[in-house]
């Protein structure tokens, strides 16, 4: 819903007071444009979680700007998480009555295809579709892409798709080099603000009542259950005693494995607890076991291979199925927790929900009492809590903290000199295994005998096929003599 300003804003040459809110996918360049319009001395360059609302002047205007957090290029609106989605909105209350500008920031120097485009139309569509008559594209790049060549990158990128933007938007587009922006670029920035406000009559943009009215509810109780789930657990797992029997209860020797979908953080999770890079950050193909100590405790933990997130397991190839359930071997006689990792910056849906019920019954039903949910990348939570994130994403990510007693911690994977994280950590699984009356988790024997021969049969048909095309080339090069 667009609305109009005073009268006095309508028809001049310039507005004196002007509202900006920038949206944008994450490494767009956002925070560095919100740094540029207001002169910050002390740039505000972290990653932003929530919004983040700054003012200064620019040639005699006040200007206030509004950063919002930034969503993942690549995914579409369901699976942006529940709470970033309404920051995005809520961004519109920052600059009340609304927002003069929207600017939507677009990085040129990165490729730009169909899917991407599709994930800015829907999340630019969170705040009603009318945001595009109010709304500017401005294409960031740095100094490896010339000047000279945008127009025409910009009308033959990915088949047309920044066109597309840039028709969306009334044809209003501008562009910025991040790194060396002059104050003639960003006065023509404002130059176009002027006359998109004065084509929108002198309004601004302003969100529906009701639909702000009704984000607000949802953030207000979004606070009230996370305060009461944080209650719940505190009197749950706070004033349990790490105990066993009349025995202070400590793990001198603990084993962990790490299990997850794919690029859910399961090696950099590995690395945080060792605050060091021992666990490479790629794919992994088979389990990988590292050792060290920790705050006075010997560390063993085994990397497992990931499945694909939104897929059940019956699509997951049988090669890592068998990694998965051998990884109880390389920790024996069997781990003492299990930590199922998962992003707090991506949605947890329905999907994956199936996805990681199957993929850990694998290991049998009774792995549900040793497992403990591992929250990575939690820097990207900012301000809110673990419990505000389980509330927001709804029925399936709570069923998944009761599916393991209401265990769950957050690693921030890029803050390694915290190292109290990791030692409440160590804590909550001492207490979990505690419960467990000091047990740890055992497999079934025979599955792993039965996946060990399979496995075996398997390694013997390889070479046997190795041996037999060495024969044949041999057998080729001779004939080729």
């Amino acid at each position: 819903m667009a609305t109009c300003e005073t009268s006095c804003e309508f028809g001049v040459q310039s507005l004196s007071d002007v509202r900006i809110v920038l949206l944008g996918n994450r490494a767009a360049g956002k925070t560095s444009l919100a740094n540029l319009i207001i002169g910050n001395a002390e740039p505000h360059l972290k990653r932003t979680a929530q919004c983040v609302k700054m003012q200064g002047d620019f040639a005699g205007r006040q200007i206030t700007v509004v950063d919002t957090p930034g969503w993942w290029k690549n995914y579409l609106v369901k699976e942006t998480p529940e709470f970033k989605k309404q920051e995005i909105v809520l961004s519109m209350a920052h600059c009340p009555p609304g927002p003069h500008a929207v600017l939507l920031v677009i990085r040129v120097d990165t490729m730009y295809k169909e899917k991407h485009r599709r994930s800015t139309q829907e999340h630019l569509e969170l705040l009603s579709e009318s945001v595009w008559n109010h709304t500017i594209v401005v294409f960031t790049y740095r100094d490896q892409l010339q000047e000279q060549t945008l127009e025409k990158q910009i009308g033959s990128e990915g088949e047309s798709l920044l066109l597309w933007l840039v028709e969306r938007c009334g044809h209003r587009y501008h562009i910025l080099n991040t790194e060396r922006a002059t104050g003639t670029q960003l006065a023509g920035l404002f130059e176009k603000i002027d006359t998109m406000v004065v084509g929108n009559s002198g309004c601004h943009f302003e969100m529906g009542r009701k639909w702000l009215h009704k984000v607000e509810g949802m953030m207000t109780r979004r606070h009230m259950r996370a305060n009461q789930r944080r209650k719940m657990v505190q009197e749950q797992w706070g004033t349990l005693p790490v105990h066993q029997g009349h025995k202070q209860f400590h793990i001198s020797k603990m084993r962990m494995i790490l299990l997850g979908c794919r690029r859910a953080g399961k090696s950099s999770a590995g690395n945080t607890i060792f605050s060091v890079s021992t666990f490479i950050s790629k794919r992994t193909t088979h389990c990988v076991r590292r050792q060290g100590d920790v705050a006075g405790t010997h560390v063993a933990i085994v990397d497992t291979p990931g499945w694909w997130k939104s897929l059940p397991v019956s699509d997951t190839s049988q090669l890592d199925k068998e990694e998965i359930l051998l990884s109880m071997s390389l920790c024996p006689p069997g781990p003492h927790v299990l930590l199922l990792t998962l992003r707090v910056d991506m949605s947890f849906t329905a999907e994956e929900k199936k996805s990681v019920e199957e993929h850990m019954e694998l290991l049998g039903e009774r792995v549900w009492a040793h497992t403990i949910v591992l929250f990575t990348h939690g820097d990207c939570l900012g301000d809110v809590t673990v419990e505000e994130f389980i509330e927001s994403e709804g029925k399936t990510l709570q069923w998944l903290t009761e599916k393991c007693g209401n265990r769950y911690h957050v690693l921030n994977n890029e803050n390694w000199n915290d190292g109290s994280q990791v030692t409440n950590l160590l804590v909550k699984i001492e207490k979990m295994v505690a419960q467990n009356r000091g047990h740890h988790y055992e497999i079934d024997p025979r599955t792993l005998k039965e996946v060990r021969q399979k496995r075996k049969a398997a390694d013997k048909k390889a070479k046997t096929r190795a041996k037999e095309q060495r024969r044949m080339w041999k057998i080729s090069a001779m004939k080729g003599q």
